[in-house]
């Protein structure tokens, strides 16, 4: 149980032991994001992963969820991975979950069989930063994809039945370009079909491109109710299937939870009392990243 570095998970996976695999994020070129800045993207030794299992086995005993971090554990060579997963289920035979963050580049160079091949083995959810379904936002912050790749990539693990969290940014694209953000992004999870989406919001990070352009009068960041319409907006362009939609993210305004199949109108409705009356449950000295 060594660590290198700041250690990021999902808030949904605060009960996981984290164990690190790799050092970083294979793409790191976000313009959004300031995670792994500090860190050169390397996949730990195997040797040592295995043996922090082992260490993990001796402090908890016995362990439900694992999430394996840095940024892209899928990247990792699938013989090594499968190695890993292996370790695991020999160590823990009672584990229930193990999580990864999956890029879109890192999943697109992983065969189907190859995925499925994992998720026999045990792992059994991804979450891929989707971020936005318009090509322009994807290529203006060097998300490293477009449209059809991100939506190959989610597609992908959803058919190799591992388990997909697809996380999207309000706000990405600023104010001139929220609404068609809005209904593109609807789109690509139409298309993607996950099981879950998390919704966070823009929230600008020191010391990012991205900052830089606000610092410079390039973006404008939306205001509180303009997030709360393109998230409105949103949630009006996706297509009803079972998916849990969350915004309980603390960059968020306005935490929901609901299921977009059966409670998609509620959904809407919570968002236009809150358009309505300017209602928000959170303090917004409270909102971080």
């Amino acid at each position: 149980m060594r660590y290198e570095g700041n250690i990021y998970r999902p808030p949904s996976e605060w009960q996981s032991y984290i164990l690190q695999v790799t050092i970083g994020c294979s793409h790191n070129a976000c313009t959004f994001c300031g995670m792994f800045k500090d860190k050169k993207y390397r996949v730990r030794q195997l040797s040592e992963v295995l043996e922090d299992i082992d260490m993990a086995k001796s402090y908890y005993g016995s362990v439900d969820q694992i999430f394996l971090c840095d940024g892209d554990a899928i990247s990792l060579d699938t013989k090594d991975l499968l190695k890993i997963l292996h370790k695991i289920k020999r160590v823990f035979p009672d584990i229930k979950e193990i999580a990864t963050y999956a890029s879109p580049k890192g999943t697109l160079k992983k065969s189907k069989e190859e995925l499925e091949l994992l998720r026999e083995a045990g792992l059994t959810k991804a979450y891929l930063g989707v971020e936005s379904g318009d090509d322009r936002v994807l290529k203006a912050t060097h998300k490293g994809v477009n449209v059809a790749q991100m939506t190959e990539a989610g597609r992908v693990l959803v058919d190799a039945n591992i388990e997909l969290y697809a996380i999207i940014l309000v706000g990405l694209a600023g104010k001139e370009g929220s609404k068609e953000n809005a209904r593109l992004t609807a789109k690509i999870i139409n298309d993607i079909k996950p099981q879950h989406l998390a919704a966070m919001t823009y929230m600008p990070v020191p010391d990012t491109p991205m900052y830089k352009d606000l610092q410079e009068g390039k973006f404008t960041v939306l205001t509180e109710k303009e997030c709360l319409q393109e998230t409105k907006w949103l949630v009006e362009g996706l297509d009803r299937f079972h998916m849990h939609f969350n915004s309980s993210h603390a960059s968020n305004y306005l935490p929901i939870d609901g299921d977009i199949y059966s409670e998609k109108d509620k959904i809407i409705n919570i968002l236009n009392e809150a358009l309505q009356h300017d209602i928000t449950n959170l303090n917004k000295s409270y909102r971080a990243l």
